[in-house]
């Protein structure tokens, strides 16, 4: 199937929604080969039904994150609950989450380890249509603006040389004794997420922040969205 017969199908499985969740995301990147943390979703439903919580066929330390399509930002509520070492600290967490107000459910999610994160993203600009992005993240997006922009879709080659134009390109080279980190795996992440912008589908993609390493990378969040109407 191509990528704009794939996400038809997600779509459609998913009709009504404008805004799809960080688990619906992530499913659908995942079956696009990108990487992405082994993962369950609990819904409100799920853990009510569910007390105790059974043992998760995930590895410790876990992070457990708030999903709500009418959340935009887990940060601003505290959505996001880190090194739960235990299935004790998992329950209590998934709990206090639930509390929140819009909870539809939490994401529980193997730690990541630490890389370079970046954003990558993809939108329908007005005049230029079809757009990706991509940045260096903390800092360097907050306060430099330090991105680059091309039009959709773009090649492998195409996705290095945007990689390349951020002033922070340094630190993806290695800088004070840290290595490089794996530019190939950053492009393919870049070309899905451009051929996914390109087909037209939806009005905006955002993957903030994949952390890269010396070997492969991984999608640590990630949301989408298609117009109203």
């Amino acid at each position: 199937m191509t990528t704009a017969e794939i996400l038809k199908d997600f779509l459609g499985q998913n009709r009504g929604r404008r805004s799809f969740p960080e688990y619906l995301v992530k499913g659908l990147l995942r079956g696009f080969g990108l990487p992405v943390p082994d993962g369950i979703f609990i819904s409100r439903e799920d853990f009510t039904h569910a007390i105790p919580m059974p043992p998760l066929p995930l590895e410790y330390p876990l992070v457990a994150k708030i999903s709500s399509q009418d959340i935009s930002s887990k940060t601003d509520v505290h959505g996001v609950l880190t090194g739960l070492n235990n299935e004790g600290d998992l329950r209590n967490s998934v709990r206090d989450l639930l509390q929140i107000k819009q909870a539809e459910g939490v994401l529980v999610e193997e730690m990541a380890p630490q890389g370079v994160e970046v954003i990558v993203g993809g939108t329908i600009d007005r005049q230029f249509g079809p757009v990706i992005m991509f940045g260096l993240g903390g800092v360097f997006v907050e306060l430099f603006r330090d991105v680059a922009f091309g039009l959709a879709p773009v090649t492998g080659q195409q996705a290095a040389s945007l990689i390349r134009q951020v002033k922070g390109y340094r630190l993806l080279e290695g800088y004070r004794g840290s290595r490089p980190v794996d530019v190939n795996a950053l492009a393919s992440v870049i070309v899905t997420v451009s051929d996914l912008i390109a087909t037209g589908l939806i009005t905006e993609i955002d993957l903030n922040p994949v952390a890269v390493y010396p070997s492969g990378a991984m999608v640590l969040d990630a949301k989408m969205s298609v117009q109203a109407g």
